[in-house]
């Protein structure tokens, strides 16, 4: 009998060993992206916001807001101060039919431009083909550019008090281009009136329109304003 129960002791197998559970391992790029961007944050510290220092008015926006807001208010008897019309932004644009063949024409044009206004015009493409004209749409053809704020009542100053009176045989500006808001539109012949310009540079003699956009709600308030900030409109 003992023979026997070593027998099958022997034979017996041993029990299998149950294996240990397999760990998810994290992929590689999810771990590297931690890694740098736990990295960056350390690196780079934090930037302090620098305080927005308020734009000091110039002496023509002064004497718009202490002279013509009181007389606007007198005169059309507005309640509130805030019902006063202000000049919103002014608009400048050109357009010249010899760029069709030249294209530099219209860049010297659009530095004329940004010289006048201070800041860097935005060319203007067509919308439509023509053939009699030989346009193609797309294709660019002038400059416009949108003044607001300070440079806004720099240029104005600048345009009533210098260039207006270097128009040879100056005798005001036209009562009839208001579109009913309150908004007018002046018409210029040559860009040499402005100092700005380098008259023994210029290789062609351009117009542009220059359009003021007020928040007045009739033309009467619109030219009232525009006469007290210094449009020389004329008597007739």
């Amino acid at each position: 009998m003992a023979e026997e129960k070593e027998k099958k002791v022997k034979t017996e197998k041993p029990e299998r060993q149950s294996k240990p559970a397999k760990v998810a391992k994290p992929e590689k790029g999810a771990a590297k992206v931690e890694q740098k961007a736990a990295g960056k944050a350390a690196e780079k510290p934090k930037k302090e916001k620098r305080p927005v220092k308020p734009r000091q008015p110039s002496p023509f926006e002064l004497n718009y807001l202490k002279k013509c807001v009181p007389a606007l208010i007198e005169k059309f008897g507005y309640k509130n101060r805030m019902q006063v019309p202000h000049l919103e932004k002014i608009v400048i644009n050109t357009c010249l039919k010899e760029a069709l063949q030249d294209i530099k024409i219209l860049e010297t044009a659009a530095n004329e431009l940004a010289s006048i206004a201070g800041q860097c015009p935005v060319l203007t493409k067509s919308k439509k083909s023509i053939a009699n004209f030989k346009l193609r749409a797309g294709q660019s053809i002038g400059a416009r550019l949108t003044l607001r704020g300070g440079r806004m009542y720099e240029f104005m100053n600048r345009l009533v008090n210098v260039a207006l009176p270097r128009v040879r045989d100056f005798k005001g500006v036209s009562n009839k281009s208001f579109d009913g808001r309150g908004n007018y539109t002046l018409g210029l012949t040559e860009q040499i009136i402005f100092p700005e310009i380098n008259f023994d540079k210029v290789t062609k003699v351009n117009g542009m329109n220059i359009t003021f956009v007020t928040s007045a709600k009739t033309d009467e308030e619109g030219k009232t304003l525009l006469q007290m900030m210094g449009m020389p409109f004329r008597s007739v």
